[in-house]
C-alpha cells in the first residue's frame, strides 16, 4: 500500500497554539490501523508533493501571516488542483483565514488570501478568546479560540458548526469555521483533533479515498478522547 503523505504546511511559521498536534493524530491514527504513512513538512519556498493524501494547517501572527502570504499565492494553483481532487484540508485560525479572499488588519493593511473558502477576515481590536464547544455534522467539536479577525461567509458558503454568541467566526451569526470542497477551516485550537476521533476518522477517509482506497477504518478504542472532550465541555469561557 502506498503511504499516505501527510503535508504539515507552514510548519514554523503558522504554528503558535500547538496545532502540529493535528498533524500527530492524523499520523498515530493512521499507524494504529498499520496504514502507511509520512509526513512531509513544507514551508516558504518548498513546493508542495504531487501526491499530498491531507494537508494540515495552523495559527500564526499576523506577522506570520503577512510572511506566508506572497508564498502561498505561489501555491494557490496547486492547492486549487488538489481540493480539485479531492484531497482534504484542514486550516486553523491564521491560515483558515489565509484560505479565503483577504484578511483586513487593524491598520487597514490588507493581506491577500488565496479565495479557496467563501470568505474574508477583517481584524478589530476586541478579541474572541476563550474555551469554545462547536455542534458540528461529526458531534460536538471542542477547541479554544483566540483571535482578532472577524470572518464573513458568503450566503453559500457552508459553515464548519454552531456556536454561541459572542464566539466563533465573528461573534454575531453564531456560525463557526467554513468548509468547501473537503476544506475545513476553524479557528479552534487544541489541537481539535485529540479530542474529535470522529472527525478525524472522517479526514483520514477523505485521504485514503484520494488513493483509491475506500476501506472501512477499524474501530480504535477513543476512551480517552471521548473523556477529554467531555472534560473539555465542562470548562468555563
Amino acid at each position: 500500500m502506498k503511504p499516505i503523505k501527510i503535508v504539515h504546511l507552514y510548519p514554523k511559521e503558522m504554528n503558535i497554539y500547538g496545532d502540529n498536534g493535528n498533524v500527530l493524530v492524523i499520523k498515530k491514527r493512521l499507524q494504529w490501523r498499520s496504514i502507511p504513512c509520512v509526513v512531509a513538512a513544507c514551508g516558504v519556498n518548498d513546493k508542495l508533493p504531487s501526491d499530498t493524501s491531507i494537508i494540515i494547517g495552523g495559527g500564526g501572527q499576523d506577522a506570520g501571516q503577512s510572511l506566508v502570504a506572497s508564498d502561498l499565492q505561489q501555491k494557490s494553483k496547486t492547492l486549487n488542483k488538489l481540493s480539485q481532487d479531492g484531497v482534504p484540508m484542514l486550516m486553523i485560525c491564521g491560515m483558515y483565514q489565509m484560505f479565503g479572499h483577504y484578511f483586513k488588519t487593524q491598520d487597514d493593511i490588507k493581506i491577500p488570501g488565496i479565495g479557496l473558502l467563501d470568505i474574508y477576515t477583517v481584524g478589530e481590536y476586541g478579541r474572541l478568546i476563550g474555551n469554545i464547544s462547536v455542534k458540528t455534522r461529526w458531534g460536538d467539536i471542542v477547541g479554544y479560540e483566540n483571535h482578532s479577525g472577524r470572518t464573513y461567509l458568503a450566503s453559500d458558503t457552508t459553515k464548519f458548526g454552531d456556536t454561541a454568541i459572542k464566539q466563533g467566526n465573528n461573534g454575531k451569526d453564531k456560525t463557526e469555521g467554513a468548509t468547501t470542497n473537503n476544506i475545513f477551516g476553524t479557528y479552534m485550537h487544541g489541537p481539535i483533533l485529540s479530542k474529535s476521533p470522529i472527525f478525524a476518522d472522517f479526514l483520514i477517509a477523505l485521504a485514503l479515498a484520494t488513493r483509491g482506497q475506500n476501506i472501512e477504518l477499524q474501530p480504535l478504542d477513543d476512551a480517552i478522547e471521548s473523556r477529554a472532550l467531555d472534560v473539555a465541555k465542562t470548562r468555563p469561557r
